[in-house]
Order: structure tokens, then C-alpha cells, then sequence
């Protein structure tokens, strides 16, 4: 099992990350990645992790899809892999409801049809063997109507990489099945080993659709990480985190994080945690968070139980194990631990 950092947005994570990020290429981990919500970007940041290192992978978990045409993703990918000599990972998602229509002003509607033909695009442009031209129901290359003057262009930069690895941000079953489908790797955020069958289904309805097989997918779950001797106080810490996505990620009725962990057995808690957030008392939704729900999609406690830990997420078949981490010593534990 190789291991990820999560950087997580800039200004929620050390506002100078970099040593968290030269300590994890010092130790051997697999890839750095950065994520976007409605503040910082995650190219920047990744672009920045990129300059001050030479080895580590590099990836977006993620970069949202209604946030950038296909053509200006794929524009991205070309020049970042070429800067970083080859350490790009594209990763994508399509994000939700509140920050599609509240941010970036763009419809939130049949996100599966929209990703599916995003990553057509951005895998056709990578490819470099014709022209782009691509009519579908959400993107139209080149645009009919308009001026006429639009044509069918390839991109004037040689990618490094036309095989360029494409990941998908999906914990949901429609989304879980087209990552499986479409997608190099699989990006789920707060997935539990101990569930791991709600989401087979899934993956081999996805997998089934694109000829592939289990080893050809890369299965790189995030998971935030609290190392210390107290371990109440270590799971308090990342108890607000799971609040805030349980209870304030998206509406009551369409939020992701809510419904994921009903499907791990939690009805009782998801209400009550999202109940308490969306009436602004967010310390009592932290405080309704079962510490067993920690225990199942986190690390946290004194060092030896993160190690112990880390053997259900190697059990479970997680390729890559991404953490969320803010503390050099945690790395440490988990790397000595894996590696």
C-alpha cells in the first residue's frame, strides 16, 4: 500500500506546508495532492509543492469540473506534467450543488452524463490524434452557432504523457460505477474499510462496463490522520471535519457525506449531526459524531494504534492510502508503519 499527502484547501492546512511536503517526499510517499472548494485553488498550491520537489507525484483531489471547460483542464495537465517532469495526476470532480450553482454559477444537473463526457474531452485533447471535435449534451467542440468561425484545433504543446492518469472523486453508487468505468483511480473520501462491501456493487458494475479488471484501477481513499498518547482528544480533533461534510456539505436531502455514512449503518447520528450544523450549532454536530464513526474512516491515537490500524486499510485492497495530515510526526508513523 503506498501513501498520499493530503494538503487539503490553503489556509485550513499550515500556511507554509512545504516542509510537510519535502518530509513526505523524504519518506518515501507515493504522491502529494490539493483540493479546491471556494477559496484557494488546487493547481497553485500543487504547482508550488512541485517547485520545491523532485521526486513525489503530484495530484488534484480535486479540481472541480464546473470550474474550467475541458479544454482549459487539459491545457493545465499538459503544462504542469511537463514542468514536473511527468508527476501529474489529474483529478476531478464535479463537486455539489451549493458550490456548482453558488460559485461558479453552473447547473447542477446529470453530473454523471457531464463528467463522463468532461473526461472524453480532456482524454482526446492528451491524445493528441486529430483535431478535437466532440457534440455532446453538455460540451460542444467547436461550438456550432456562434461567429462559424470556430474550427477543430489539437493542442500546440506535445503532451508528455497522451496516457496522462485521470482520477475521479466519487463516493456514491452512480459515481463510484463511472469512476470504475472511465477512470485511472478512485478518489473517496471518508471510505471505511469496514464497509468496503457498500461499494463493490459499484465498482464492479464499472469496471464490468470497461472491460477492465480490479487491478487496473487505482483505489486511493482520503483520510484524515491525528497522531498523540490521548485518544479522545485525538479523535475530537477530527470530529468538526466530519461535521462540517456530514451536516454543512450540501442541503438537507442532497448531501453526499450524509448519505454515505446512513449506508455504514449511521441514520440516527447523520440526522442529528446535520440537524445540529444546519442550525448553526456546529460544536454540539462535532460533539454528535460517534467516536466509532472515527475509528472506522480516520487515524487517530497514540502511534502504535495508527499503526495497528493501518493493516484493515491494506486488507481492505487500498492502493493508495492519501492522509490528511498536519503533524511531521504522523507521517512518520504511518510511513514507518506501510513501508
Amino acid at each position: 500500500m503506498k501513501l498520499g499527502l493530503s494538503l487539503g484547501y490553503w489556509g485550513a492546512t499550515p500556511t507554509d506546508f512545504i516542509p510537510l511536503v519535502v518530509e513526505a517526499e523524504r519518506l518515501g510517499f507515493d504522491s502529494v495532492w490539493s483540493a479546491e472548494a471556494y477559496g484557494s485553488d488546487a493547481v497553485t498550491l500543487i504547482t508550488w509543492a512541485a517547485a520545491h520537489t523532485e521526486r513525489i507525484g503530484l495530484g488534484t483531489s480535486v479540481m472541480q469540473i464546473p470550474a474550467r471547460t475541458p479544454a482549459a483542464t487539459a491545457m493545465t495537465a499538459i503544462t504542469l506534467d511537463h514542468l514536473s517532469g511527468g508527476r501529474f495526476r489529474l483529478g476531478l470532480g464535479v463537486s455539489g450543488p451549493q458550490v456548482s450553482e453558488g460559485w461558479h454559477g453552473v447547473p447542477f444537473d446529470r453530473p454523471l452524463q457531464r463528467t463522463r463526457e468532461y473526461v472524453e474531452v480532456v482524454r482526446a485533447i492528451l491524445r493528441r490524434e486529430k483535431p478535437v471535435e466532440h457534440h455532446g449534451e453538455f460540451f460542444d467542440v467547436p461550438l456550432r452557432g456562434g461567429t462559424g468561425l470556430g474550427k477543430p484545433l489539437k493542442t500546440i504543446v506535445h503532451p508528455l504523457r497522451p496516457d496522462l492518469p485521470i482520477y475521479l472523486a466519487a463516493i456514491g453508487p452512480k459515481n463510484v460505477a463511472l469512476a470504475a468505468e472511465v477512470a485511472d483511480g478512485w478518489l473517496p473520501t471518508f471510505y471505511s474499510p469496514n464497509h468496503q462491501r457498500v461499494f463493490e456493487p459499484a465498482l464492479a458494475e464499472g469496471l464490468a462496463a470497461s472491460g477492465r479488471d480490479r487491478s487496473e484501477l487505482v483505489v486511493a481513499p482520503f483520510v484524515p490522520i491525528v497522531v498523540g498518547q490521548d485518544l479522545q482528544a485525538c479523535r475530537d480533533v477530527i470530529k468538526p471535519i466530519l461535521a462540517l461534510y456530514v451536516g454543512g456539505m450540501g442541503a438537507r436531502g442532497r448531501n453526499f457525506y450524509n448519505d454515505l455514512i446512513r449506508r455504514y449503518g449511521y441514520e440516527a447520528a447523520a440526522t442529528r449531526i446535520q440537524d445540529l450544523y444546519l442550525e448553526g450549532r456546529k460544536g454540539e454536530a462535532a460533539g454528535a459524531v460517534p467516536d466509532r464513526l472515527v475509528d472506522e474512516v480516520a487515524l487517530a491515537g497514540p502511534a502504535a494504534r495508527v499503526a495497528e490500524q493501518l493493516g484493515a486499510w491494506r486488507s481492505a485492497g487500498v492502493d493508495l492510502l492519501i492522509v490528511g495530515a498536519y503533524q511531521p510526526e504522523a507521517l512518520r508513523v504511518v510511513a514507518e508503519a506501510a513501508f
